[in-house]
């Protein structure tokens, strides 16, 4: 154990809480067993880190450990757990616990046997987790982790802090809420780079290779994780790439599945699980026109890519505006709200606003006559009325 209270250690030498996630004040850190998922790179281990800095005491209370650690390989962390709390530990932090086997089982089992325990765990593959549901049912709160909102992306940038603002606020007072915005900062100078390599905060580390970190993590779900803990056929997995691919060109993507079906040669039923499943990993965003009792054999009547910098790693940093600005209104409003395709508008959030996105000269003509509903522009600073700037649907978290 001492070999992971000195590692412990150097990492919160080194990590500073300048700036932190809005996650971080909605976690109730008070419970017992706490889950934080989210996809690779999006900022979990410093968020344990920075909490664990600014709020418990660095002591022999407090431990963090990887479980990607190669000390795993030959011991069990229940028996690590034990140590720990014999020694006086009270809060465990569990980071990347999907690289370690059976761990929802002991993590179970460490809950049951020490309530004295107070433990936190990340996991970074999506369907793991899921996985684990059932052992942890009823004992873990888990929370979704996304990557960097707008906001979250200029705090990050500018040093500059910005407030949150619910749906409603941007509906209802969107233009004291961008003037308040404007005065500090011109976002529109700074939202074509979040779009294109903003989203994960390791954007900043080799700036180069970040669309290729971006592919590798979406080649390691395809390859090892959908075959591993959703029995695909890997025979499909050079298939599933290439709709990706074909999806990424051309997003929002229609789907035909029977079509598409043939194109790729993948069984029409099969090609629905297998977009069930990339879904699970936040790959893509499936859409329906109504997604209630929706069933996972259910086509969607749009797909999109989870975000936009997924969008442009996958097709080459090719890309068409409109389909960017699309994919960031979904990626930023689904977070916290039911997002569904709508005709002849695009978008129904929680099943009472329409939405038509578009650039800076969109009309309103495809929604007129329609109640609570807005025009969503891009390159604009300020709004009038129902138009909205697209720019400050990335304030919502």
């Amino acid at each position: 154990m001492t070999i992971f209270f000195e590692k412990f250690q150097k990492k919160i030498q080194h990590t500073t809480h300048i700036y932190s996630r809005a996650l971080m004040d909605e976690i109730a850190w008070e419970a017992r067993l706490i889950g934080i998922k989210g996809a690779r790179g999006v900022g979990k281990t410093t968020l344990l880190l920075q909490y664990m800095k600014r709020n418990l005491p660095l002591n022999e209370e407090t431990l963090y450990i990887s479980l990607d650690d190669i000390w795993f390989t030959e011991h069990k962390l229940v028996d690590l757990a034990e140590e720990f709390v014999k020694k006086g530990g009270k809060f465990l932090f569990l980071d990347e616990v999907h690289k370690y086997t059976n761990w929802a089982q002991e993590i179970k089992n460490l809950y049951d046997d020490y309530p004295e325990l107070k433990i936190v765990f990340t996991g970074s593959s999506l369907l793991e987790i899921l996985n684990a549901r059932a052992d942890l049912s009823r004992r873990a709160i888990v929370y979704h982790l996304q990557g960097l909102s707008y906001r979250e992306y200029l705090i990050l940038t500018q040093k500059e802090v910005f407030d949150m603002y619910s749906l409603e606020d941007i509906l209802s007072n969107h233009l004291e809420i961008a003037r308040d915005i404007n005065v500090r900062i011109k976002p529109l100078q700074f939202f074509e780079a979040y779009l294109k390599n903003g989203y994960y905060p390791f954007f900043q580390e080799v700036p180069k290779i970040y669309y290729q970190r971006i592919e590798e993590v979406v080649n390691l779900i395809l390859e090892i994780e959908l075959p591993l803990l959703r029995k695909v056929d890997i025979a499909y997995i050079s298939k599933l790439k290439q709709l990706l691919h074909i999806m990424a060109q051309s997003v929002p993507f229609i789907p035909n599945i029977s079509k598409l079906s043939e194109r790729i040669g993948i069984n029409r039923n099969t090609l629905v699980t297998y977009l069930h499943f990339l879904q699970e990993a936040q790959i893509i965003k499936k859409l329906y026109k109504n997604a209630q009792g929706i069933t996972q054999l259910q086509k969607p009547d749009q797909i999109l890519l989870d975000n936009t910098n997924v969008q442009l790693a996958l097709s080459g940093a090719r890309f068409e505006m409109g389909s960017l600005r699309e994919t960031f209104f979904v990626n930023q409003v689904a977070y916290r709200h039911l997002v569904e395709y709508a005709e002849p508008a695009d978008f129904k959030v929680d099943g009472s606003y329409t939405f038509e996105i578009g650039g800076r000269g969109k009309s309103s003509k495809q929604i007129d006559g329609m109640s609570n509903s807005y025009i969503v522009s891009d390159d604009i600073e300020y709004g009038y009325q129902n138009k909205i700037p697209l720019w400050l649907f990335g304030f919502l978290y």
